[in-house]
């Protein structure tokens, strides 16, 4: 199986840096795509030297924008990366524009999706982030949530149980098929 991690900003980079450890520790063929939503060196480089990751194998250096032209560049570059690439499944984390680019172009080459924290919600469809988690979850195969809370709000939005819903708490492994 080959991973491909998606990821653009600061949190992004901490959240997902033990799934990329667990990565490496089991040997499983991954990379880090990185779409450069955060680019200055406190908000990017710094974070991987401390947390001593790999260097992404793509830099798509997308930097700031207006939501549709920053996600429409993501999206482009994203898809190219992942059909010159062709993993199994992409992971994506949270609710930025670095997710929305990564689950739409996975779920339009049919790649399978692990979205990790999945279910988080504010309920304030105002806020671009809210759309982003919804559509996110909608879309993905794999539902990583990390409360009973999120599991809720996914089952309540008729996300059925065995569409791979799977409860972890914060520091326990994910298991992938």
């Amino acid at each position: 199986m080959k991973i491909a991690i998606i990821l653009g900003t600061r949190p992004e980079i901490l959240k997902m840096s033990p799934i990329i450890r667990e990565c490496e520790k089991q040997g499983i063929d991954y990379y880090i795509l990185h779409t450069g939503q955060h680019y200055s060196y406190e908000m990017d480089k710094i974070f991987f030297e401390q947390l001593k990751l790999p260097q992404p194998k793509y830099n798509l250096n997308v930097g700031s924008g207006k939501h549709g032209a920053q996600t429409a560049k993501m999206l482009a570059a994203i898809e190219e990366v992942l059909i010159t690439d062709r993993p199994d499944i992409v992971l994506v984390q949270g609710d930025t524009n670095t997710v929305i680019a990564g689950v739409l172009a996975a779920s339009k080459l049919q790649i399978k999706i692990g979205h990790v924290e999945a279910g988080l919600r504010s309920f304030d469809r105002t806020m671009p982030e809210e759309t982003n988690r919804i559509i996110a979850d909608h879309i993905s195969d794999y539902l990583f949530v990390s409360t009973e809370t999120s599991k809720k709000h996914l089952l309540n939005e008729g996300i059925p149980p065995g569409k791979n819903l799977r409860y972890r708490k914060y520091g326990c492994r994910c298991s992938l098929p």
